[in-house]
């Protein structure tokens, strides 16, 4: 339950980065008050995963799925520059994140 209640904070976290970029630094009401709302909901659900992960691994997993998931996002949506240096990027993010869980689970 706390990988499921972890990924979702991740996703909120896109949301969350999604949103601060349409609130054009606040000036723009809803996408403010919606990135106040899945701040909540992200930090909320990574605390609540904290219980019973370890913070290190549980950390590193929420950000990575933010910064993948967010790139990702700006590529896709916002017209960010795609380039392979920044696909490459991506993938190590995944692989790091990766890396963290298998090395977790051997304990």
């Amino acid at each position: 339950m706390a990988w499921i209640l972890l990924i979702a904070a991740g996703l909120f976290e896109i949301a969350m980065a999604y949103s601060l970029k349409l609130s054009d630094g606040f000036s723009v009401p809803v996408p403010a008050a919606a990135f106040v709302g899945f701040a909540v909901l992200s930090f909320g659900l990574l605390a609540v995963a904290l219980k019973s992960l370890d913070v290190g691994t549980a950390y590193a997993v929420w950000t990575g799925i933010g910064a993948v998931g967010t790139a990702t996002l700006g590529m896709v949506l916002l017209g960010d520059d795609v380039s392979p240096l920044k696909i490459a990027s991506i993938v190590l993010i995944l692989v790091g994140v990766v890396g963290l869980n298998l090395a977790g689970a051997a304990h």
